[in-house]
């Protein structure tokens, strides 16, 4: 099976290239290179023994995405291209818009064109808003609360009237909670253009001395040491539960909206600690105010995930901060990735 990637040399697609070729379907990347690097695409020949294909180009251009899907013949599609920062999408809404939203209606149009009704769509535990109640469940209202969310939720509406609208379209939408770690070769990670909006790879920037000193957005929450609670989820097994996705969807056809996480809330001091026991180093900090469109506290409920699809998180914290340190030292090392 021929599955195009589109965003596939970011952070998430390219662990997803790997758990692919793992599962014995040949991966073909398409990317704007706006939040990315081409060289990725030599590491992942290291790590896979293939040498996939890379089309640069942007989703929003419906012709040249049929031109791709046609050329290679491709039966699934895995959408990662967008942009994911809450903070920044609060300051450029129609940015936002363009890209997240646009961005996939352009895809579909052209998917639809060439008959390829098969798609694993990146969403967000952002699009459920504030907490009615823990943990998320899929069958949590959605009513998110920054455009980052509502930009993703509108693409999901879109995918849910278009499966409704045809029986032979397939989707399922995995709502991520918070993707962290690296390949364990060191060779792939989260290495993001400018300054990092996660928490991880800040942390390891930090550590390497690459910057000074984390920032720590809110100290006043209503959590037990005041800072924010995430469901941090190893990427591996993100892209794992997209392999596992995608062979969900050869035998279902319509629209799915499902939960990828760990199952379990850390809070920012939490994981910040972890990050000291994997480096042997105290990581310097400081509280700043919150960033607006934040939530205190969220984590996910995983047992639909697994009852589908057999899936579940495998790996620990202490695991993705140990991945991601390996990746940031092997980044600077002379001979690294």
């Amino acid at each position: 099976m021929n599955v195009l990637l589109t965003g596939g040399v970011g952070y998430i697609g390219s662990h997803a290239a790997v758990a692919l070729a793992k599962f014995g379907y040949d991966a073909v990347l398409f990317d704007n290179l706006s939040n990315s690097h081409s060289s990725v695409i030599r590491r992942l020949h290291k790590i896979t023994g293939k040498l996939l294909p890379l089309i640069e180009g942007d989703v929003r251009n419906t012709q040249r995405v049929r031109e791709v899907l046609r050329t290679y013949r491709i039966d699934a599609v895995m959408h990662f291209a967008g942009l994911k920062s809450v903070s920044h999408s609060m300051d450029n809404p129609l940015e936002y818009y363009l890209n997240n939203v646009y961005g996939t209606l352009s895809l579909l149009e052209a998917m639809q064109a060439e008959g390829v009704k098969s798609l694993v769509f990146s969403s967000s535990a952002t699009v459920y808003g504030k907490p009615q109640s823990l943990p998320f469940e899929e069958s949590h209202q959605t009513l998110p609360v920054n455009p980052y969310g509502r930009s993703k939720l509108q693409s999901e509406t879109i995918m849910r009237d278009l499966a409704a609208s045809d029986s032979d379209w397939r989707i399922i939408c995995l709502r991520y909670f918070n993707p962290v770690g690296a390949h364990e070769s060191a060779l792939i990670g989260e290495n993001p253009v400018g300054i990092p909006n996660n928490l991880i790879p800040y942390i390891a920037r930090v550590v390497s001395g690459r910057m000074q000193v984390l920032n720590v957005f809110g100290n006043d929450y209503p959590t037990p040491d005041g800072t924010g609670i995430r469901d941090y989820i190893h990427v591996m097994d993100l892209a794992e539960g997209h392999a596992s996705a995608l062979s969900f969807l050869q035998s279902h056809r319509g629209w799915f909206a499902m939960n990828l996480g760990s199952g379990r809330g850390l809070s920012v001091l939490e994981v910040i600690k972890s990050f000291e026991k994997a480096s042997h180093k105290s990581i310097p900090y400081r509280f700043m105010p919150r960033r607006e469109g934040d939530i205190a506290e969220y984590y996910a409920g995983v047992s639909y995930a697994y009852e589908l699809m057999g899936w579940k998180a495998k790996r620990s914290i202490d695991c993705s901060c140990s991945s991601a340190l390996r990746f940031q030292q092997n980044l600077l090392s002379p001979n690294g990735a």
